[in-house]
């Protein structure tokens, strides 16, 4: 009976290590280029970056955005391809452009009446943009289309070393490596100690993406879960990871993957 219950202790351990491990499936792959590979957005364009000039590329379709006099670009942020949110930290800048590339706005917030000084941004709902206000450690809400900004958040305790947007989420992870999350309406939430890493990324308020020494992982925090997600690459230079499509970056090119999220 003890050797009975032991065969089904391995088994059972053995099914869970194999649910451990979730598998990628290659979608396609982009050969190395002398532009800096972005990601693509929903409709399948390919964004790239090369001597500050932003390229948006599909089959024989291509625009193209520069503007030298803002210095470099510092993030892009494409989750509304409608509405792409390009900022330029040096200068203080965000400009707002529309799926050809055309600027529609220029945001110059050392013009503002309010002190803003943007160390992070991302597009928001309700026609607003995230702001993180580095002068009072606060987050606010810029509505671009009435020009007007409004604080929502108390000040940050700690440095923050990470942030991501989404449409109704600003996280951001602090010096002390914990994950905080604060919505619309100003409400911070603590959510948990993440883990050492190279690269990382937020899928919700409970899971996160990362890869550390050349392993990519989903941390799922609520089931206390970790899948290791099986690529063929060893080795990479870094890797992305957005609505399901995780790329790999090597000195060949980029490889997309489709995961499923368990």
């Amino acid at each position: 009976m003890k050797n009975a219950f032991l065969y089904l202790l391995f088994i059972f351990s053995t099914i869970q290590a194999q649910n451990s491990k979730i598998a990628a499936t290659k979608i396609n792959f982009i050969p190395n280029q002398s532009k800096n590979y972005i990601e693509q957005d929903s409709y399948g364009y390919n964004y790239f970056i090369d001597k500050e000039v932003l390229y948006k590329i599909k089959d024989r379709e291509k625009w193209e955005y520069k503007n030298v006099s803002l210095g470099n670009l510092t993030t892009i942020d494409l989750k509304n391809p409608l509405k792409i949110v390009l900022f330029y930290q040096d200068f203080n800048a965000i400009i707002l452009l529309d799926n050809q590339l055309s600027e529609t706005q220029r945001i110059l917030f050392f013009q503002s009446e309010t002190p803003i000084n943007v160390k992070a941004t991302g597009i928001a709902a309700q026609n607003q943009l995230w702001i993180y206000n580095n002068l009072n450690q606060q987050i606010g809400l810029y509505n671009y289309l009435n020009n007007t900004y409004r604080t929502i958040s108390t000040p940050f305790p700690d440095t923050m070393q990470y942030y991501q947007t989404d449409f109704n989420h600003f996280y951001w992870i602090d010096d002390n490596n914990e994950a905080f999350m604060c919505n619309l309406f100003g409400k911070i939430t603590t959510l948990f100690k993440i883990p050492e890493n190279d690269w990382i990324t937020f899928i919700d308020e409970r899971e996160i993406i990362y890869s550390k020494d050349h392993l990519i992982c989903i941390l799922d925090n609520n089931r206390n879960k970790k899948y290791e997600i099986e690529i063929v690459e060893k080795s990479f230079e870094k890797c992305s990871y957005k609505d399901q499509i995780l790329s790999i970056f090597t000195k060949e090119g980029i490889t997309n993957y489709k995961i499923i999220i368990p």
